[in-house]
C-alpha cells in the first residue's frame, strides 16, 4: 500500500478530522455469504475519550469494535491491505476517495466535502431522551438523580439512561393500551420505584393520561419511603402497598403489568396475574431463575450443563424462552428485548407482551404448541407458569 494513504489516515485521525469512513469492494468474496462486505467507521466519545467505532457488515449481522486512535490507524491499514479495495474518507474539509487496483496500486481522489465537521464526534451530540437533562424533574431530584438545576449527577447517569430506555418502551406500547378511560397499572416488586415514578410522571404529567398505578413490594421500609415521596410529589394516582405478588387481589382489571427483577417464580406469579386480568401490555425483566436450573436434564447438553455458570445462564435464557412461548399460546405477541447494556447487568432481557386482538388460526396455534411441547420435554421442564395456567392451556398442551 502506498505511503500516501497511510499518511492520510494518520493525519485524519491525529487531527480529529475524520467524520465518517466507508470501506467496500472486497478483494475476495466469501462463498458462504457470511463474509464482511462493508465496514463503516465513525468517531465516538466513550468515557470522555475519543474512540473510533468500526461497524463490520458480515452477512446478516453487524459487529462493532471501539478502538483508540492508534488502534484505529492499524485497523485501517489492515483492512485496506487485506480486505477492501475502495474507501470513502469524509471530513469537513474534503472527501477522499480511495481506489486500490488488483495489482495494489493506490489512487486517492480529493473531492468537495459532503459532511459537516460539527458531526465529527457522534456521542457529543445531545441525545434526544424522553426526559431531557437541563430542566429539573421533581421525582428525579428527590431520588438523587438530578440536582436542583436539572443536571444529572455523574454517578447516576446509568440510572438516568435506564429510566429513559424504559420510557421509550412505554411510549412504544401506548397505542396498545385502551383509550378514553382511566388506565390501571401494577408494578410488581417495585423496590425503590425509580421506574414506577418515571412511569407515572411520563403518562400523567407529560402525556396527560388519567391513570392509577399500584407499586407492590415485600419490604415495608421501602414502601413507606415510596409512599411518602408520592405524597410529597402530589402523585395522587400512585400508591404503594406491602404485599406478595402471588397473594395480591386488590384489583379486578389491570391494563398494564410491569415486573422488573422479581426473583425466580415471582416473575411467573406476576405473569399469571397479568394474563388472568387480561392485561393489554406486560413488561417483564426477570431476575434469578432457579426452577429450571434444578430440573434441566439432557445428555446432549451435558458439556454445557456440567459447568455451573453455563448451566445457570442457559437455564435463565431457556426459562425466558418458555415464558415467551406460553404467553404466545395464551394470546399475546411477545418480543425479547435488551433493556439496558450488558456491561451494567447480565439481567437485561425484557419480555414485552402485547395482547393480540385476534386469536391465532388453529393450524398456527397447533404448530406453536407442538414446538413448545418439544422444547419443554427436551429440557424435562415442569415450570410454574404452565402449571398455574393449566386450565387455559389444557386444550392446547395435550401431550
Amino acid at each position: 500500500m502506498q505511503e500516501e494513504l497511510l499518511e492520510l489516515i494518520k493525519r485524519l485521525l491525529g487531527e480529529r478530522l475524520l467524520i465518517q469512513a466507508t470501506l467496500s469492494q472486497v478483494r475476495r468474496r466469501d462463498p458462504s455469504g457470511n463474509g464482511c462486505t462493508k465496514v463503516t467507521v465513525k468517531p465516538v466519545e466513550l468515557k470522555g475519550e475519543l474512540n473510533y467505532q468500526f461497524s463490520s457488515f458480515c452477512g446478516p449481522k453487524v459487529f462493532h469494535d471501539n478502538l483508540r486512535p492508534e488502534e484505529a490507524e492499524a485497523r485501517f491499514a489492515e483492512l485496506f491491505a487485506e480486505q477492501f479495495r475502495q474507501g470513502l474518507l469524509q471530513t469537513g474539509e474534503a472527501d477522499y476517495q480511495v481506489l486500490i487496483s488488483k495489482k495494489g496500486k493506490t489512487g486517492i481522489l480529493k473531492k468537495p466535502p459532503t459532511k459537516q465537521a460539527v458531526a465529527a464526534i457522534t456521542h457529543n451530540r445531545k441525545k434526544n431522551y424522553v426526559i431531557e437533562e437541563g430542566e429539573p424533574v421533581p421525582f428525579l431530584v428527590e431520588l438523587g438523580i438530578m440536582n436542583a438545576e436539572g443536571k444529572v449527577l455523574a454517578k447516576k447517569y446509568d440510572k438516568f439512561r435506564q429510566i429513559n430506555r424504559f420510557l421509550e418502551m412505554i411510549a412504544d406500547v401506548l397505542p396498545h393500551l385502551p383509550q378514553g378511560r382511566t388506565l390501571h397499572m401494577v408494578d410488581f416488586g417495585c423496590g425503590k420505584s425509580y421506574l414506577t415514578f418515571a412511569l407515572y410522571h411520563y403518562l400523567k404529567v407529560m402525556q396527560g393520561i388519567d391513570l392509577r398505578v399500584v407499586g407492590l413490594d415485600l419490604k415495608e421500609d421501602v414502601i413507606s419511603s415510596c409512599s411518602a415521596l408520592a405524597q410529597r410529589l402530589s402523585y395522587d394516582g400512585l400508591r404503594f402497598l406491602v404485599g406478595d405478588i402471588a397473594q395480591y387481589d386488590g384489583l379486578q382489571q389491570v391494563d398494564m403489568v410491569v415486573t422488573l427483577h422479581a426473583c425466580d417464580t415471582a416473575t411467573d406469579a406476576a405473569l399469571e396475574k397479568a394474563v388472568r386480568w387480561g392485561a393489554s401490555v406486560i413488561l417483564s425483566v426477570p431476575c434469578c431463575q432457579h426452577e429450571l436450573f434444578r430440573q434441566v436434564r439432557s445428555e446432549v447438553l451435558g458439556p454445557l450443563l456440567q459447568h455451573g455458570i453455563l448451566k445457570e445462564r442457559f437455564s435463565a435464557l431457556a426459562t425466558d424462552a418458555i415464558r415467551a412461548k406460553l404467553l404466545e399460546l395464551l394470546g399475546y405477541r411477545t418480543q425479547l428485548l435488551e433493556f439496558i447494556d450488558m456491561e451494567h447487568t447480565p439481567k437485561n432481557i425484557l419480555i414485552r407482551a402485547v395482547r393480540s386482538e385476534k386469536p391465532l388460526p388453529p393450524a398456527e396455534q397447533a404448530k406453536l404448541a407442538e414446538s413448545y411441547i418439544a422444547f419443554r420435554n427436551f429440557l424435562q421442564a415442569d415450570l410454574y407458569l404452565e402449571r398455574a395456567m393449566k386450565p387455559e392451556l389444557a386444550a392446547l398442551l395435550k401431550s
